[in-house]
């Protein structure tokens, strides 16, 4: 069973890490534009799956099955005197709401590091179990 719960933690921290990466790419190519729209930076998601930890299948993990790319159209910005304004004064920007990826990110770092503290308890509990025999 010991071994089940390192297996579920273990998927949880890996797929809070995915998203925390996913959002700080997020944040660092929120002010970045471009001439034209298509090659603007979208923002990008991961996507989860369940997955049955152990023999027990009402034991469920987590596992990143890919990372999604937003749909949502880039904001068009009017600045003429930008070095990457298109030949009418637009230069197009990622469409990432900084404050919602923020959000993410906080709690993103809680649930990993809650994991980590579920972890950590599991590792003692493992080991008060093998120092009773002693």
């Amino acid at each position: 069973m010991s071994m089940t719960i390192f297996q579920l933690v273990g998927s949880a921290m890996h797929a809070q890490s995915t998203r925390l990466n996913t959002v700080a790419s997020n944040l660092a190519n929120a002010e970045t534009v471009a001439t034209d729209p298509k090659d603007v930076y979208r923002q990008r998601d991961p996507v989860f799956q369940s997955v049955a930890v152990g023999q027990d299948p009402a034991i469920q993990g987590v596992r990143v099955t890919g990372v999604a790319e937003s749909a949502a159209a880039p904001i068009k910005r009017y600045e003429p005197g930008h070095p990457l304004a298109d030949p009418e004064g637009y230069v197009y920007a990622p469409n990432i709401d900084a404050v919602a990826q923020m959000v993410n990110m906080i709690s993103a770092a809680r649930s990993y590091q809650a994991n980590v503290e579920m972890l950590n308890t599991a590792k003692e509990l493992a080991l008060a179990t093998i120092n009773i025999g002693r």
